[in-house]
């Protein structure tokens, strides 16, 4: 039985690509998986940052059939920042706890998840191959571009420092795993004799009954995941709402909410229009979804992130599995897709206001034979190209190729 560790340095342990998608679909091909996370300020913590104060608290233990390793994310940190060092140094990086406890685990394949694991991906493998002579493969899953080229959030100085090093590390990469297509020609402009493969953040296929999606009492559009006022997207939901609340029955509905020690309110006049469920488990996100018309994403900042241009989030794939066509402004890799297989509807604009959305549900509401349509685009094309399902297929051709193993 071949053995995968998977090396998270962000990522809370029940993360829904990493853990629920690819570490039990791995599982359950038959491959031997371990979780090696990181503890905040000594807990393990959920999708919504709030910590496990009185549960997971052994340094290791078994869930749902995987093994979880655990470490304290603050022992690394001065570790893992040596990334930034002249590389001839950065052997002292891999004395630390996750990169031990990862060597530990004696597996085949190490998969990482963010930028500082892919580093102490690299010590992995180097040690592996030093202190045990066995050469492993080593996977980086890039959920998104670090550092991102158009963004402000580093020093000029530190971004390009921070892209050479990522050069370098990709040059010890067996495979990279990555979310859309556009993040993947990027890579491979970059370092083309690098396999790259896309596995969209799509869910798997759940009991699906097509609704009769003509809006006979409101209009309900949904935002699906993190909400919070620092990206804007709470202010433009209270805009948007009170815009539609007058020209249609309208609803918006959040599906999710705000994260660990954070709270937004409702304004008076509006509680009977936005509802917020608060957060769902992963597996009965599907339930919430039935009695959603449109499913709504709003990407900021498209002059100043490619990570937004390019991004194809969970939220996304989630309503298109549930038939719920998406409403979108013009980043690159959502538009093309929607407008690709008519499942949604773009509004032209890398900025689009809260008049340019009330407009395009306005329009929807008003042709029910048009939304119907584009529900129906929806589901169809994740059942037959992108449901999980679909990129559990990829996965595991990539872990095949990696391995040298023959089809089941």
């Amino acid at each position: 039985m071949k053995k995968v560790c998977m090396v998270v340095v962000e990522h809370p342990f029940q993360d829904a690509r990493v853990f629920r998608k690819e570490a039990k679909s791995l599982q359950k091909k038959g491959y031997q998986v371990t979780m090696i996370v990181p503890r905040k300020q000594g807990y393990l913590f959920g999708v919504d940052g709030t910590p496990y104060k009185k549960h997971y608290l052994n340094k290791v233990f078994t869930y749902e059939g995987i093994k979880i390793v655990t470490y304290h994310a603050e022992s690394c940190k001065h570790y893992l920042s040596k990334v930034l060092k002249d590389a001839s140094v950065w052997d002292q990086a891999f004395q630390n706890p996750l990169t031990q406890r990862a060597l530990k685990e004696n597996a085949d394949v190490y998969h990482v998840h963010e930028y500082l694991s892919l580093f102490a991906g690299v010590g992995i493998k180097r040690k592996m191959l030093e202190h045990k002579g066995k050469k492993v493969k080593l996977i980086y899953d890039s959920h998104e571009l670090t550092p991102d080229p158009l963004s402000e959030r580093y020093p000029e100085a530190t971004k390009k420092n921070l892209y050479e090093k990522l050069l370098l590390m990709l040059d010890e990469v067996d495979q990279i795993i990555t979310v859309s297509d556009s993040i993947k020609q990027w890579y491979q402009s970059k370092k083309p004799t690098v396999p790259v493969e896309v596995i969209y953040n799509s869910p798997p296929l759940t009991d699906y009954t097509p609704a009769n999606t003509k809006v006979t009492d409101r209009l309900t559009v949904c935002f699906e995941g993190n909400l919070s006022n620092r990206k804007g997207n709470w202010e433009k939901i209270k805009a948007i709402s009170e815009l539609c609340a007058k020209e249609m029955p309208f609803q918006f509905k959040i599906l999710g909410g705000t994260r660990f020690n954070e709270h937004l309110e409702i304004p008076s006049h509006l509680v009977d229009v936005i509802t917020f469920t608060g957060w769902v488990d992963y597996a009965h996100i599907h339930e919430h979804m039935k009695d959603v018309h449109i499913g709504w994403i709003d990407s900021d900042g498209l002059d100043a992130s490619l990570n937004e241009r390019y991004a194809m989030p969970n939220k996304f794939f989630s309503y298109l599995t549930n038939g719920v066509p998406v409403v979108v402004n013009e980043s690159d890799d959502l538009a093309a897709f929607l407008e690709k297989y008519r499942c949604g509807t773009v509004i032209h604009k890398k900025q689009a206001s809260a008049e340019d959305y009330r407009d395009a549900f306005l329009q929807l509401y008003n042709d029910s034979q048009m939304l119907n349509q584009l529900s129906e685009n929806a589901r169809r094309i994740m059942e037959v190209s992108f449901c999980w399902g679909r990129m559990e297929d990829r996965l595991l051709a990539v872990y095949r190729s990696l391995l040298n193993e023959e089809v089941k």
